[in-house]
């Protein structure tokens, strides 16, 4: 029996990458034999056990026959007989495909070191196309060593394209597609993760509602870049810049989603396309099974992120009305990814990217000076509505005192 780590984990030390989980393939040995030393399984389709002090999964080397369509379709073979080569095979990229023995001697079959250090994404062989799922992968890759300078070799890009194409990702369960473009939300690039997918034509079947804003014009006044398409991944890009949250990535992605149904007689304008990139945003998540936390900061960014833009321009009721909307005196943080949201979109304009958001600053000083007016400040005699209404009253003049003071800054 011969245990060697595999993956993520060799492909991550050798660029010099913290490496945070390591998978292990074992040779040359039965299930029988390693629960005999203490292994729990726990894998269904092929067999996966558990370490007895690491709790580190240990998974069986194995070879795949493809018997049906869609991603689960495989037959395995976890014989005894199976070599570390013909296991590291069936692997999706190059750089995935290497293999590190006990004393730490390398083993890559199938040139993925090389690839390492070409910065290039290639798959290990024709066998890729058997899986649909490996298109979402390859690009979620890009996406998360796109900084370091990765790039999808063109072969791989012509098999993604081939596989795209024949409609087989049509296959892909909801849940899984969900799972990868979540994963993608979170690397440093997750825009290149949807431009892999537009350049390899799978965007169409995966994310129809955004692959349709390519070629929507908007108004060279507010947006140089015009291309819908274009300024949802460069706000997509500039959200990665501002924060971590994959909600409000997944938010910004989205925002702009019923620009594509406005009625060609009113182009390049776009009224009233909030309330239809809600429609669509539910509609989205709905079809994908995105979690409800992400659509509900969806829909609050697409309903409101225009009112945003336009702080300056808004009486202090409106903009009590806009904190009620989204809910910002009970829940400051959610406020914040709104107003983190807004200013990607913002930002994400040609020409315009460092560009100081001020409407931002105005809004969270505003919910700053209504969270300061509570009830212990209002007269004890009021209860029920009339206190709701008095505490509104109040937090409306003290965000009338701050347009004030903001206004007599900017005269002086």
């Amino acid at each position: 029996m011969e245990i060697y780590a595999v993956g993520g984990a060799v492909r991550d030390a050798l660029l010099d990458l913290p490496v945070t989980e390591r998978d292990w393939v074992v040779v040359g040995a039965t299930p029988t034999e390693l629960m005999g030393l203490g292994y729990t399984q726990v894998g269904r389709e092929f067999p996966v056990f558990l370490h007895p002090e690491t709790h580190e999964e240990y998974a069986m080397a194995r070879t795949e026959r493809k018997v049906a369509a869609g991603h689960t379709g495989f037959s395995f073979d976890t014989s005894k007989a199976v070599t570390l080569e013909q296991d590291l095979a069936r692997r999706d990229l190059t750089i995935n495909a290497m293999a590190q023995d006990s004393a730490g001697q390398l083993i890559d079959p199938y040139g993925g070191q090389a690839d390492l250090a070409n910065r290039k994404l290639r798959h290990v062989s024709a066998a890729f196309r058997e899986d649909p799922l490996r298109v979402l992968r390859v690009a979620r890759f890009a996406a998360r060593f796109q900084e370091l300078g990765f790039a999808v070799a063109t072969e791989t890009l012509e098999l993604m394209a081939a596989m795209s194409s024949s409609g087989e990702l049509d296959s892909l369960t909801p849940e899984r597609v969900w799972q990868e473009t979540h994963k993608a939300l979170q690397t440093p690039r997750p825009d290149i993760y949807f431009e892999v997918l537009r350049n390899c034509g799978a965007l169409s079947s995966v994310f129809p509602e955004v692959a349709n804003l390519y070629g929507v014009p908007q108004p060279a006044r507010w947006h140089p870049e015009i291309d819908t398409g274009l300024h949802t991944l460069m706000a997509l890009k500039q959200s990665a810049a501002l924060t971590s949250n994959p909600a409000v990535r997944f938010a910004v992605l989205t925002h702009d989603l019923g620009k594509a149904t406005t009625p060609k007689t009113m182009l390049p304008r776009h009224h009233g396309h909030g309330e239809r990139s809600v429609t669509l945003i539910e509609e989205l998540a709905k079809r994908l099974r995105v979690p409800n936390r992400y659509v509900q900061l969806a829909v609050r960014v697409a309903r409101y992120h225009g009112l945003a833009h336009r702080a300056f321009e808004l009486r202090a009721k409106t903009i009590f009305d806009l904190i009620t909307a989204l809910d910002g005196i009970r829940q400051p943080e959610r406020y914040e990814e709104f107003l983190l949201a807004c200013e990607a979109d913002a930002r994400g304009r040609k020409g315009l990217e460092e560009r100081r958001y001020v409407q931002a600053e105005l809004l969270r000083n505003a919910l700053a000076s209504a969270r300061q007016v509570t009830t212990a400040a209002l007269s004890s005699d009021l209860e029920g509505p009339a206190l709701g209404a008095a505490l509104r009253r109040q937090r409306i003049t003290a965000i009338e005192r701050l347009l004030q003071a903001s206004a007599s800054v900017e005269q002086d």
